[in-house]
């Protein structure tokens, strides 16, 4: 394995480069003012919030880009450099599709805000770690906000009780099972392997010098794109098949060793 042509690295967040308590480790942060020197590019993909990003990487937001909302919208500081949108026609669907479902929580996700219907403390203190900005509406549809995603969030397993019931939406729309409660739902070209090849191509990185961390199949589009992507080893069978190589698992650092070798 040959890093030595490694010009950028992307890693996802929750079950990558955060351990199980959803904290980035010290280490990471000594590691990136050493790819910092290096000039290696650091790209956080998430399906998270920007805010909830970069509150995570609060001390160094200034020197990365964030591709957040699973690819749906793509930040470098304060300039956005893309943005993907489900139209309001496809959000009335999406909830309608929705609706029926028993203890499913949809959460229209804007660029700027997030909009929930479910004010229980169980879900809100859940959300806040998700989410750093968001409003309880009553009716979700009377938004007017652009809608970048809507992550709809089951307390037990969204790939049992969510996805068998919008999986049809694949039809026109990007659906992702994206982590072990939630399932996304965007634009077809909302995802984080459109995003990442826009970045790419506007630093002319090649396959052979960008590095790829993933652990859930929202990861997949992305680390098609790497010839040096890692699966943890608590990812997705689907991730793992996908995936050149493997690391330990999220608590056990597996994306700071890699980095380490690399640097």
């Amino acid at each position: 394995m040959d890093l030595s042509q490694i010009k950028m690295v992307v890693t996802d967040m929750d079950g990558t480069l955060l351990n199980s308590n959803h904290e980035v480790s010290p280490r990471f942060f000594e590691i990136f003012e050493e790819l910092k020197k290096r000039n290696i590019i650091f790209v956080a993909a998430s399906g998270r919030q920007y805010n909830s990003m970069v509150d995570k990487l609060d001390s160094i937001k200034d020197d990365i880009i964030v591709i957040a909302e699973n690819g749906a919208l793509i930040k470098k500081q304060d300039d956005v450099l893309l943005t993907t949108p489900i139209t309001k026609q496809e959000v009335g669907r999406i909830l309608e599709v929705v609706k029926p479902l028993k203890n499913v929580h949809p959460v229209l996700c804007g660029q700027y805000n997030a909009y929930a219907n479910d004010s229980s403390d169980e879900f809100l203190t859940m959300l806040a770690e998700y989410y750093s900005e968001f409003d309880i509406v009553k009716d979700q549809t009377s938004v007017e906000a652009d809608v970048l995603k809507i992550a709809i969030y089951h307390f037990e397993d969204s790939e049992k009780y969510i996805y068998p019931s919008v999986r049809h939406l694949e039809d026109n729309l990007k659906v992702k099972v994206s982590g072990a409660n939630w399932v996304d739902v965007s634009h077809i070209n909302a995802h984080k392997g459109y995003a990442l090849q826009k970045v790419m191509d506007q630093y002319q990185i090649a396959a052979n010098e960008v590095m790829v961390f993933g652990d859930y199949n929202n990861d997949l589009e992305m680390m098609q794109l790497s010839n040096y992507s890692f699966a943890m080893a608590n990812a997705h069978p689907n991730v793992k098949k996908v995936a050149k190589y493997e690391t330990v698992s999220n608590n056990d650092f597996g994306v700071e060793r890699v980095l380490e070798k690399l640097i």
